[in-house]
């Protein structure tokens, strides 16, 4: 496949159960994944797996990881029976192998970080997805996972980062009408995009020390560390641009800043 015809990568912010009621965001996901080539698979890797060495999820339809709790009863009878990829856990194992062990978890399905986007992207459950774990929070060996990764992109799979650029639980603010998003997590937000544009590993790799906010825009790091995979994948086939097609906050200091790479 040429350049031209390279399928982009990308990180998104997952959000929470509760995004599916957010027809706004709903319609930013949908018109994202319309404007992309439809993939023949997605590969996904979610801020809710980490687990070493890096494992495969179910290769068939499995049920969902429910990965939550307090909410309402209905969020936990939502179904995204979209088809397994077994053909795509063999090309990934066969591509990571060479690095270390490659583990299976058939019987893990989805998580709510994997599951909650996909329904809005591709809502008829009708593209073949493969979970795989994070297996490591070290975001240089997460940048080698994504390069590792990148000839998926010219074998027609959209490889998907996701979680948050910014994750604070302790300063979420649900409703309808939250208070504008601390200073904390605007810079944070705006150093990230100015890194990802500038294309500037060092201070990616280097965030916990080089960002403005970060202990309190990231008290814990699983959600922003997918960025590095999808970073990866981009730095593997050369310069591309980086674009940002859904942007702005949620749940207070939740930015929803997405990345598309290619």
């Amino acid at each position: 496949m040429s350049s031209a015809a390279r399928f982009p990568s990308v990180f998104l912010a997952h959000g929470s159960p509760l995004l599916l009621d957010d027809a706004v965001w709903v319609d930013e996901l949908r018109r994202w994944a319309d404007a992309m080539p439809r993939p023949r698979a997605v590969l996904m890797i979610s801020a809710h797996w980490v687990d070493a060495p890096v494992t495969l999820g179910a290769t068939r339809t499995a049920p969902l990881v429910y990965d939550f709790y307090g909410f309402p009863d209905r969020y936990f009878s939502v179904k995204y029976p979209a088809p397994g990829a077994p053909g795509l856990a063999e090309r990934v194992r066969a591509l990571l192998s060479p690095a270390g062990p490659v583990a299976s978890d058939p019987g893990r399905g989805l998580d709510h970080g994997a599951y909650v986007p996909l329904v809005a992207m591709y809502p008829r459950a009708d593209v073949p997805v493969l979970q795989i774990s994070i297996p490591t929070l070290d975001p240089g060996a997460l940048v080698e996972l994504g390069r590792r990764l990148a000839p998926l992109r010219d074998e027609g799979v959209l490889i998907v980062g996701s979680g948050f650029i910014t994750h604070n639980m302790r300063a979420i603010a649900w409703g309808d009408s939250p208070p504008p998003p601390p200073s904390w997590a605007t810079d944070f937000d705006a150093w990230a995009r100015e890194m990802v544009e500038k294309r500037d590993v060092d201070a990616l790799l280097h965030y916990r020390e080089k960002a403005p906010g970060v202990r309190m825009a990231l008290p814990t790091h699983e959600h922003f560390v997918p960025l590095a995979v999808s970073l990866g994948t981009s730095l593997a086939v050369g310069a591309e641009a980086a674009a940002f097609p859904i942007t702005g906050f949620t749940y207070g200091s939740f930015t929803k800043r997405s990345v598309q790479f290619g």
